[in-house]
């Protein structure tokens, strides 16, 4: 019996050495492929986690600083040149009081840009307007290029809702409008609109550019600019290269009185090719 059991368990133990050397070569196997599946659960987006595949990369990240936003159509900007009159605010201020005002800028305006060659091309341009009899002064004196605040520097209309049309005397691109209201006291006018359209009644084509009328008192639309305190500065309004030929410019009184004042406007821009 002896013999019989010694002769088994020489023939065992063999073939369990033989089984224990297989399997530990399998778990290696299965050591090695969990280590290489969790490689490829680490593996940044856009590479490639199975072989053979081309692995997607990223582009690189640039140290450039971004782009500037897009130029206006007509090439190079420059900043435009614009001549102010001398400041004369006389007294203080009246009551300027009133809904949607914005807060003075506090210190020069900064530069505005509009492509290379563009000018104010209202300069002695013919004027029209609501108001045929003007208390003071005359409609051409909208666009005779004095700016200043002094007496006989500028043409007074009649109360309420007022306008003055500039004929630009051909199609334009328009890139700023610069009004100047009356700058000698600080007062805010109410209703302020500019228009721009091909034709002088203002019915062709007809773009808004500023409105500050926030409750269509004027029955032009309900406008979401802000109103503004009248500085020698004027107010410059981006057009935004707005196409036309005529310029309506709306006022209804101020905060001084009821009646309506411009001494200068000036429309910047680049004949249309």
């Amino acid at each position: 019996m002896k013999t019989f059991h010694g002769i088994l368990l020489s023939l065992l133990i063999p073939s369990l050495l033989i089984l224990a050397s297989c399997q530990k070569p399998a778990q290696q196997q299965e050591q090695k492929a969990e280590q290489k599946q969790g490689v490829q659960t680490a593996t940044p987006s856009g590479e490639s986690a199975q072989p053979g595949v081309p692995a997607k990369t990223e582009p690189a990240q640039s140290a450039t600083p971004a782009a500037a936003p897009a130029q206006p159509a007509g090439g190079q900007v420059v900043p435009l040149e614009i001549k102010l009159p001398k400041p004369m605010f006389v007294g203080t201020p009246t009551n300027i009081a009133v809904p949607n005002l914005e807060k003075p800028l506090g210190r020069p305006r900064p530069p505005f840009l509009a492509p290379a060659g563009t000018k104010n091309v209202a300069f002695k341009k013919p004027v029209t307007g609501s108001d045929e009899q003007p208390i003071i002064g005359e409609l051409s004196m909208v666009t005779d290029g004095d700016k200043e605040a002094a007496e006989g520097s500028f043409v007074e209309l009649g109360p309420s809702l007022q306008y003055v049309t500039i004929d630009l005397k051909g199609r334009y691109t328009i890139y700023a409008i610069v009004v100047w209201h009356y700058h000698k006291q600080a007062v805010v006018y109410h209703d302020v609109i500019v228009q721009v359209a091909d034709d002088q009644d203002i019915i062709t084509n007809v773009q808004t550019v500023f409105n500050n009328d926030i409750d269509n008192s004027s029955g032009r639309g309900v406008g979401k600019d802000m109103s503004y305190v009248e500085t020698a500065e004027g107010k410059l309004i981006d057009a935004r290269g707005v196409i036309g030929r005529y310029v309506r410019l709306y006022s209804r009184g101020n905060t001084g009185n009821d009646l309506n004042h411009y001494i200068e406007v000036e429309v910047y821009g680049k004949a249309v090719q």
